[in-house]
Protein backbone atom coordinates (compact mmCIF):
# COMPACT_ATOMS: atom_id res chain seq x y z
CA UNK A 1 0.00 0.00 0.00
CA UNK A 2 1.31 3.39 -1.00
CA UNK A 3 0.45 7.04 -0.35
CA UNK A 4 -2.79 7.57 -2.64
CA UNK A 5 -2.35 10.68 -4.91
CA UNK A 6 -6.07 11.58 -4.21
CA UNK A 7 -7.57 10.05 -0.71
CA UNK A 8 -10.60 12.56 -0.99
CA UNK A 9 -12.59 13.37 -3.46
CA UNK A 10 -12.30 16.90 -5.73
CA UNK A 11 -15.52 18.07 -3.66
CA UNK A 12 -13.85 17.67 -0.58
CA UNK A 13 -11.14 18.90 -0.82
CA UNK A 14 -12.97 22.03 -2.33
CA UNK A 15 -14.93 22.23 0.25
CA UNK A 16 -11.65 21.99 2.98
CA UNK A 17 -10.24 24.79 0.74
CA UNK A 18 -12.97 27.28 1.03
CA UNK A 19 -13.43 26.78 5.17
CA UNK A 20 -9.62 27.71 4.72
CA UNK A 21 -9.71 30.76 2.94
CA UNK A 22 -12.54 31.86 4.80
CA UNK A 23 -10.21 31.25 7.95
CA UNK A 24 -7.56 33.15 6.42
CA UNK A 25 -9.89 36.22 5.63
CA UNK A 26 -10.98 36.46 8.60
CA UNK A 27 -7.73 36.85 10.52
CA UNK A 28 -7.76 39.46 7.63
CA UNK A 29 -10.98 41.57 8.91
CA UNK A 30 -9.37 40.95 12.34
CA UNK A 31 -6.09 42.68 11.74
CA UNK A 32 -7.36 44.97 9.27
CA UNK A 33 -4.05 43.32 7.19
CA UNK A 34 -4.28 43.63 3.15
CA UNK A 35 -3.26 39.91 2.46
CA UNK A 36 -1.76 36.31 4.08
CA UNK A 37 1.75 35.34 2.24
CA UNK A 38 2.44 31.50 3.64
CA UNK A 39 6.01 30.11 2.62
CA UNK A 40 6.71 27.73 4.91
CA UNK A 41 6.26 23.98 4.10
CA UNK A 42 4.13 23.63 6.89
CA UNK A 43 1.77 26.55 5.98
CA UNK A 44 1.40 25.56 2.21
CA UNK A 45 0.30 22.09 2.71
CA UNK A 46 -2.02 23.10 5.74
CA UNK A 47 -3.54 25.92 3.35
CA UNK A 48 -3.73 23.84 -0.04
CA UNK A 49 -5.76 20.38 2.01
CA UNK A 50 -2.48 18.63 1.57
CA UNK A 51 -0.20 19.49 -1.17
CA UNK A 52 3.66 19.84 -1.21
CA UNK A 53 5.87 22.51 -2.26
CA UNK A 54 8.96 20.66 -1.07
CA UNK A 55 12.19 19.96 -3.22
CA UNK A 56 14.32 20.25 -0.39
CA UNK A 57 13.72 18.22 2.25
CA UNK A 58 15.38 20.09 5.42
CA UNK A 59 13.93 23.51 3.87
CA UNK A 60 11.74 25.46 5.92
CA UNK A 61 10.15 26.70 2.90
CA UNK A 62 9.80 25.07 -0.78
CA UNK A 63 9.60 26.47 -4.19
CA UNK A 64 5.57 27.87 -3.96
CA UNK A 65 4.05 30.08 -1.60
CA UNK A 66 -0.08 31.07 -1.06
CA UNK A 67 -0.80 34.19 -1.34
CA UNK A 68 -5.08 35.34 -0.02
CA UNK A 69 -6.58 38.71 0.09
CA UNK A 70 -10.01 39.81 0.94
CA UNK A 71 -11.20 39.07 -2.77
CA UNK A 72 -8.18 36.19 -4.09
CA UNK A 73 -6.38 33.74 -3.80
CA UNK A 74 -3.41 32.43 -5.41
CA UNK A 75 -0.47 29.64 -5.94
CA UNK A 76 2.71 31.44 -6.80
CA UNK A 77 5.42 29.75 -8.04
CA UNK A 78 8.35 29.90 -10.80
CA UNK A 79 8.56 28.91 -14.15
CA UNK A 80 10.41 25.76 -13.54
CA UNK A 81 7.62 24.02 -11.19
CA UNK A 82 4.47 25.41 -12.33
CA UNK A 83 3.83 22.73 -14.60
CA UNK A 84 4.92 20.16 -12.30
CA UNK A 85 2.71 21.19 -9.21
CA UNK A 86 -0.19 21.83 -11.77
CA UNK A 87 0.06 18.25 -12.80
CA UNK A 88 0.74 16.53 -9.74
CA UNK A 89 0.37 18.74 -6.89
CA UNK A 90 -2.82 20.97 -7.58
CA UNK A 91 -4.94 19.15 -9.99
CA UNK A 92 -7.30 19.43 -7.16
CA UNK A 93 -6.50 22.68 -5.52
CA UNK A 94 -6.10 24.75 -8.63
CA UNK A 95 -8.07 27.11 -10.78
CA UNK A 96 -10.94 25.67 -8.55
CA UNK A 97 -13.94 27.71 -8.32
CA UNK A 98 -13.55 30.59 -5.28
CA UNK A 99 -10.39 28.90 -4.66
CA UNK A 100 -6.70 29.30 -5.49
CA UNK A 101 -5.23 30.75 -8.94
CA UNK A 102 -1.94 29.99 -10.26
CA UNK A 103 0.36 32.74 -10.90
CA UNK A 104 3.84 32.26 -12.81
CA UNK A 105 6.61 34.30 -13.09
CA UNK A 106 10.01 33.81 -14.50
CA UNK A 107 12.36 32.19 -12.44
CA UNK A 108 15.27 34.62 -13.44
CA UNK A 109 13.68 37.75 -12.10
CA UNK A 110 11.37 37.43 -8.68
CA UNK A 111 10.85 41.00 -9.12
CA UNK A 112 7.60 39.68 -10.91
CA UNK A 113 6.31 38.08 -8.07
CA UNK A 114 6.94 41.06 -5.61
CA UNK A 115 5.38 43.22 -7.91
CA UNK A 116 2.09 41.52 -8.15
CA UNK A 117 2.18 40.97 -4.80
CA UNK A 118 2.46 45.25 -4.19
CA UNK A 119 -0.70 44.63 -7.25
CA UNK A 120 -2.80 42.79 -5.51
CA UNK A 121 -2.53 43.81 -2.07
CA UNK A 122 -2.45 48.00 -2.79
CA UNK A 123 0.94 47.61 -0.82
CA UNK A 124 -0.78 47.13 1.97
CA UNK A 125 0.13 45.08 5.37
CA UNK A 126 0.92 41.59 4.94
CA UNK A 127 0.37 38.52 7.58
CA UNK A 128 3.08 35.83 7.28
CA UNK A 129 4.42 32.77 8.45
CA UNK A 130 7.67 34.00 7.88
CA UNK A 131 7.25 37.54 7.90
CA UNK A 132 10.47 39.60 6.39
CA UNK A 133 12.36 41.83 8.93
CA UNK A 134 12.72 45.35 8.59
CA UNK A 135 15.90 45.12 6.04
CA UNK A 136 14.27 43.86 3.53
CA UNK A 137 12.06 45.46 1.12
CA UNK A 138 9.18 43.50 3.01
CA UNK A 139 8.97 45.13 6.02
CA UNK A 140 5.17 45.48 6.00
CA UNK A 141 4.57 41.65 7.34
CA UNK A 142 3.91 40.67 10.52
CA UNK A 143 3.13 37.36 12.30
CA UNK A 144 0.73 35.28 11.37
CA UNK A 145 -2.66 35.87 14.50
CA UNK A 146 -2.83 33.55 16.80
CA UNK A 147 -6.62 32.61 16.16
CA UNK A 148 -5.14 31.37 13.23
CA UNK A 149 -1.95 29.11 14.08
CA UNK A 150 -4.19 27.55 16.80
CA UNK A 151 -6.90 26.96 13.53
CA UNK A 152 -4.35 25.16 11.73
CA UNK A 153 -3.50 23.01 14.87
CA UNK A 154 -6.70 21.53 15.03
CA UNK A 155 -7.45 18.54 12.47
CA UNK A 156 -10.82 18.88 10.23
CA UNK A 157 -11.93 15.41 9.29
CA UNK A 158 -10.62 15.48 6.24
CA UNK A 159 -7.16 16.32 7.33
CA UNK A 160 -8.26 13.28 10.45
CA UNK A 161 -8.48 11.25 6.61
CA UNK A 162 -5.30 11.64 5.69
CA UNK A 163 -3.39 11.64 9.12
CA UNK A 164 -4.89 7.70 9.53
CA UNK A 165 -3.59 7.28 6.19
CA UNK A 166 -0.31 8.78 6.72
CA UNK A 167 0.21 7.05 10.39
CA UNK A 168 -1.20 4.05 9.22
CA UNK A 169 1.99 3.65 6.41
CA UNK A 170 4.40 4.74 8.43
CA UNK A 171 4.36 2.15 11.04
CA UNK A 172 4.00 -0.50 8.61
CA UNK A 173 6.77 0.59 6.93
CA UNK A 174 9.01 0.41 10.67
CA UNK A 175 7.62 -2.75 11.12
CA UNK A 176 8.50 -4.07 7.80
CA UNK A 177 12.30 -2.51 8.47
CA UNK A 178 12.64 -3.84 12.03
CA UNK A 179 11.55 -7.47 10.71
CA UNK A 180 14.01 -8.06 8.53
CA UNK A 181 17.43 -5.74 10.02
CA UNK A 182 20.37 -8.00 10.76
CA UNK A 183 23.00 -7.33 13.64
CA UNK A 184 25.43 -7.18 11.11
CA UNK A 185 23.69 -3.91 9.74
CA UNK A 186 25.17 -0.35 10.44
CA UNK A 187 23.08 2.35 11.25
CA UNK A 188 23.16 3.41 8.06
CA UNK A 189 21.90 0.64 6.61
CA UNK A 190 18.79 0.66 9.25
CA UNK A 191 18.37 4.26 8.54
CA UNK A 192 18.31 3.66 5.12
CA UNK A 193 16.09 0.89 4.63
CA UNK A 194 13.93 3.29 6.92
CA UNK A 195 13.83 6.26 4.39
CA UNK A 196 13.58 3.49 1.81
CA UNK A 197 10.62 1.86 3.27
CA UNK A 198 8.91 5.36 3.85
CA UNK A 199 10.06 6.48 -0.06
CA UNK A 200 8.48 3.20 -1.36
CA UNK A 201 5.10 4.29 0.39
CA UNK A 202 5.11 7.80 -0.85
CA UNK A 203 6.32 9.36 2.35
CA UNK A 204 8.99 12.26 2.98
CA UNK A 205 11.66 10.52 5.36
CA UNK A 206 11.52 13.91 7.53
CA UNK A 207 13.70 12.39 9.89
CA UNK A 208 15.51 8.60 10.41
CA UNK A 209 17.40 8.08 13.78
CA UNK A 210 19.06 4.95 14.56
CA UNK A 211 21.32 4.02 17.09
CA UNK A 212 23.28 0.22 17.75
CA UNK A 213 24.17 -1.28 21.17
CA UNK A 214 26.78 0.93 21.55
CA UNK A 215 25.93 4.48 20.93
CA UNK A 216 21.92 3.72 22.38
CA UNK A 217 22.74 4.31 26.07
CA UNK A 218 25.02 6.98 25.24
CA UNK A 219 22.42 9.50 23.17
CA UNK A 220 19.02 10.60 22.91
CA UNK A 221 19.26 11.65 19.38
CA UNK A 222 21.61 9.75 17.55
CA UNK A 223 22.54 10.35 13.86
CA UNK A 224 23.38 7.49 12.74
CA UNK A 225 27.18 6.09 12.01
CA UNK A 226 28.45 3.92 10.35
CA UNK A 227 29.34 0.74 12.91
CA UNK A 228 27.03 -2.36 13.35
CA UNK A 229 24.52 -1.67 15.52
CA UNK A 230 24.85 -5.50 17.25
CA UNK A 231 22.16 -6.82 19.54
CA UNK A 232 19.82 -4.29 20.36
CA UNK A 233 18.65 -1.21 18.22
CA UNK A 234 16.61 1.60 18.21
CA UNK A 235 14.89 3.52 14.89
CA UNK A 236 12.80 6.50 14.78
CA UNK A 237 10.66 8.25 12.37
CA UNK A 238 9.31 11.24 11.41
CA UNK A 239 7.14 10.52 8.43
CA UNK A 240 5.43 13.65 6.35
CA UNK A 241 3.03 13.10 4.04
CA UNK A 242 0.41 15.40 2.76
CA UNK A 243 2.18 17.63 4.91
CA UNK A 244 1.39 15.92 8.23
CA UNK A 245 3.92 13.98 10.54
CA UNK A 246 3.49 10.53 11.97
CA UNK A 247 5.83 10.40 14.86
CA UNK A 248 7.40 7.13 16.23
CA UNK A 249 9.72 5.20 18.06
CA UNK A 250 10.62 1.24 18.05
CA UNK A 251 13.23 -1.31 18.97
CA UNK A 252 14.68 -4.66 17.56
CA UNK A 253 16.58 -6.79 19.51
CA UNK A 254 18.59 -10.15 18.06
CA UNK A 255 18.01 -11.64 21.64
CA UNK A 256 15.59 -11.71 24.95
CA UNK A 257 15.89 -8.75 26.58
CA UNK A 258 17.48 -8.53 30.17
CA UNK A 259 15.88 -8.31 32.86
CA UNK A 260 16.85 -4.58 33.35
CA UNK A 261 16.78 -3.81 29.85
CA UNK A 262 12.74 -5.22 29.86
CA UNK A 263 12.13 -3.19 33.36
CA UNK A 264 13.09 0.19 32.35
CA UNK A 265 11.02 -0.18 29.03
CA UNK A 266 8.26 -1.12 31.34
CA UNK A 267 9.07 2.24 33.38
CA UNK A 268 9.13 3.84 30.01
CA UNK A 269 5.59 3.00 28.77
CA UNK A 270 4.29 3.76 32.43
CA UNK A 271 6.16 7.18 32.62
CA UNK A 272 4.11 7.61 28.58
CA UNK A 273 0.96 6.68 30.47
CA UNK A 274 0.75 9.66 32.77
CA UNK A 275 1.42 11.85 29.90
CA UNK A 276 -1.75 10.44 27.74
CA UNK A 277 -3.74 9.84 30.94
CA UNK A 278 -3.14 13.89 31.14
CA UNK A 279 -4.30 14.85 27.79
CA UNK A 280 -7.75 16.08 28.23
CA UNK A 281 -9.66 18.56 26.44
CA UNK A 282 -8.50 21.90 28.01
CA UNK A 283 -5.51 20.93 29.92
CA UNK A 284 -1.97 23.04 29.37
CA UNK A 285 0.80 21.45 27.56
CA UNK A 286 2.74 22.09 31.36
CA UNK A 287 0.09 20.04 33.13
CA UNK A 288 1.00 16.94 30.94
CA UNK A 289 4.94 18.13 31.68
CA UNK A 290 4.23 18.08 35.42
CA UNK A 291 2.74 14.49 34.82
CA UNK A 292 5.39 13.11 33.41
CA UNK A 293 8.36 14.63 35.76
CA UNK A 294 6.08 13.07 38.51
CA UNK A 295 5.74 10.08 37.15
CA UNK A 296 9.75 10.16 36.44
CA UNK A 297 10.55 10.52 40.34
CA UNK A 298 8.00 7.70 41.17
CA UNK A 299 10.16 5.77 39.04
CA UNK A 300 13.15 6.80 40.88
CA UNK A 301 14.49 8.77 38.09
CA UNK A 302 14.26 12.78 39.35
CA UNK A 303 16.66 14.19 36.58
CA UNK A 304 15.81 12.00 33.67
CA UNK A 305 12.88 14.96 32.34
CA UNK A 306 16.18 17.25 32.34
CA UNK A 307 17.68 14.82 29.54
CA UNK A 308 15.50 15.20 26.96
CA UNK A 309 12.31 17.22 25.81
CA UNK A 310 9.58 14.93 26.59
CA UNK A 311 7.40 15.79 23.27
CA UNK A 312 4.32 17.70 22.60
CA UNK A 313 1.90 18.48 20.33
CA UNK A 314 2.26 17.71 16.63
CA UNK A 315 0.43 17.72 12.90
CA UNK A 316 1.80 19.87 10.25
CA UNK A 317 5.30 20.14 11.77
CA UNK A 318 6.89 17.56 13.78
CA UNK A 319 6.30 19.51 17.21
CA UNK A 320 3.65 21.72 16.44
CA UNK A 321 4.81 23.19 20.40
CA UNK A 322 7.33 21.24 22.50
CA UNK A 323 5.65 21.07 26.41
CA UNK A 324 7.57 22.49 29.29
CA UNK A 325 7.18 23.59 32.82
CA UNK A 326 6.03 27.02 31.34
CA UNK A 327 3.27 25.91 28.12
CA UNK A 328 -0.11 27.08 28.29
CA UNK A 329 -0.85 25.94 25.20
CA UNK A 330 -3.93 24.38 26.32
CA UNK A 331 -5.00 20.97 24.31
CA UNK A 332 -8.08 20.39 22.12
CA UNK A 333 -10.36 18.25 20.42
CA UNK A 334 -8.81 16.96 17.48
CA UNK A 335 -5.43 18.30 17.95
CA UNK A 336 -2.25 15.44 17.64
CA UNK A 337 0.31 14.74 20.02
CA UNK A 338 3.21 12.95 20.02
CA UNK A 339 5.13 12.33 23.29
CA UNK A 340 8.62 10.92 23.53
CA UNK A 341 9.42 9.83 26.99
CA UNK A 342 13.36 7.64 27.57
CA UNK A 343 15.45 6.47 30.23
CA UNK A 344 19.14 5.31 29.05
CA UNK A 345 18.73 2.78 26.39
CA UNK A 346 14.85 3.14 26.05
CA UNK A 347 11.98 5.08 25.03
CA UNK A 348 8.68 4.78 23.55
CA UNK A 349 6.86 7.33 21.16
CA UNK A 350 3.52 7.05 18.85
CA UNK A 351 1.47 10.00 17.60
CA UNK A 352 -2.37 10.41 18.94
CA UNK A 353 -5.28 12.32 17.91
CA UNK A 354 -7.32 13.32 20.93
CA UNK A 355 -11.00 13.12 19.59
CA UNK A 356 -14.08 15.06 20.72
CA UNK A 357 -15.23 12.29 22.95
CA UNK A 358 -11.92 12.86 24.94
CA UNK A 359 -10.42 9.68 24.16
CA UNK A 360 -7.07 9.09 22.52
CA UNK A 361 -6.80 7.53 19.03
CA UNK A 362 -3.32 5.86 18.07
CA UNK A 363 -2.59 7.24 14.30
CA UNK A 364 1.15 4.92 14.12
CA UNK A 365 -0.63 2.08 15.42
CA UNK A 366 0.46 -1.42 13.76
CA UNK A 367 -1.64 -4.36 14.75
CA UNK A 368 0.75 -6.53 13.36
CA UNK A 369 3.25 -5.14 16.35
CA UNK A 370 3.57 -7.40 19.37
CA UNK A 371 2.18 -4.79 22.17
CA UNK A 372 1.07 -4.81 26.29
CA UNK A 373 -1.92 -2.97 27.72
CA UNK A 374 -0.85 -0.39 29.59
CA UNK A 375 -3.63 1.00 31.27
CA UNK A 376 -6.04 0.63 28.68
CA UNK A 377 -3.45 1.34 25.55
CA UNK A 378 -1.82 -1.45 23.28
CA UNK A 379 1.59 0.02 23.58
CA UNK A 380 4.32 -1.48 21.56
CA UNK A 381 7.48 -3.62 22.79
CA UNK A 382 11.02 -4.38 22.04
CA UNK A 383 10.82 -6.85 18.62
CA UNK A 384 12.43 -9.71 20.14
CA UNK A 385 13.58 -11.85 17.37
Amino acid sequence: MTLSAAPTRNVQISAEIAHKLERMRNALYETGAAGIRLRGTDWFSWATAGATHTVLLAAETGVAEVLVTHSGAWILTNEIEAQRLKDEELPDRADLVGGYELFTYPWINAKFQESFIEEVTHRGMILSDKPAGSTSDRSNEIPLPASLIDHKRIMLPAELERYRQVGRLASEAMTEVLSQAQPNWTEYQLAGAGAKALWMRGLHPALTLAAGERRLPLYRHPIPMAEPIGRIAMLIFCARGYGLYANLTRFVCFDSLSGEEANLHQQVRQVEAAALNACQIGTPLKEVYTSIAQSYKQQGYYQAIREHHQGGTTGYLSREVIATPTTTDRLNANMTMAWNPSLVGAKVEDTFVLLEDGSLENLTFDPNWQSAEIEGRLRPLPLER
